[in-house]
């Protein structure tokens, strides 16, 4: 058991270490099975439903818990309103097939730093575990199209903003999602992002594509031309 004070082991130091929470046995195998291939990235435990997720996030506090929206005896959102404060350390992932408006919003709400459904790739799953567990947040673009039709301005902007309010409707970039499309304006790359902010290459990649979501825009290029035509930067 740990807290936030004890060490981890000597085996998961220097390691993303991730909690499985899903009440299918078939899913977390193949889940632990793809994370453990890789030397940053270690399965400390599994739960088949709600309240073990909850028990064991609030007791074994890992840097990532992956939970499905549906476990059976309560929510993921309900698991991610139970631990509270008492593991604010851990980053949430909501693994799901279920896309409604409702869920997507009420788990933003709640606190997840991820939306992403299991039709997802497992590059970029581990892709985004891996940014996710240093700060990063990730919705995934299906969601963010059922976000904008919905109408959750107070999630995601719309794209009806005017020119004089602009820069008020896009104040969700954070101060660091600012320098970053200021260096994106300046046509850097990631890489370039990442060594001019002292970041990782992964972290550098998620605060651009968060920049892409928030402005309602294509592309880091579409980006760019929308922050020098709108006076962002």
């Amino acid at each position: 058991m740990y807290n936030t004070i004890q060490e981890k082991p000597a085996q998961e130091k220097n390691k993303i270490r991730i909690l499985l929470a899903d009440d299918h046995k078939l899913i977390r195998v193949g889940l632990k099975s793809l994370f453990t291939k890789f030397d940053d990235m270690a399965v400390v435990s599994e739960a088949e439903n709600g309240k073990d997720a909850v028990e064991k996030i609030k007791t074994q506090h890992p840097d990532v818990a992956i939970l499905d929206l549906i476990l059976g005896d309560i929510t993921g959102i309900d698991v991610v309103k139970r631990i509270g404060e008492e593991s604010p350390g851990t980053k949430i992932i909501i693994l799901t097939s279920h896309i409604k408006d409702t869920d997507v919003t009420e788990s933003l709400k709640a606190g997840v730093s991820a939306y992403v459904l299991k039709d997802i790739n497992s590059e970029t799953l581990v892709m985004i575990v891996r940014t996710i567990s240093e700060g990063a947040i990730w919705i995934d673009p299906k969601a963010v199209t059922i976000l904008r039709n919905a109408h959750n301005s107070s999630i995601i902007p719309q794209k009806t903003c005017s020119r004089a309010n602009f820069k008020a409707q896009h104040s969700n970039l954070t101060e660091r999602e600012y320098e970053v499309l200021k260096l994106v304006v300046d046509g850097k790359s990631n890489l370039e992002i990442a060594k001019a902010l002292n970041i990782s290459e992964h972290t550098s990649k998620a605060h651009v594509c968060n920049i892409i979501q928030k402005l309602l825009v294509d592309d880091r290029t579409q980006a760019a031309v929308k922050a020098i035509k709108e006076g962002l930067v």
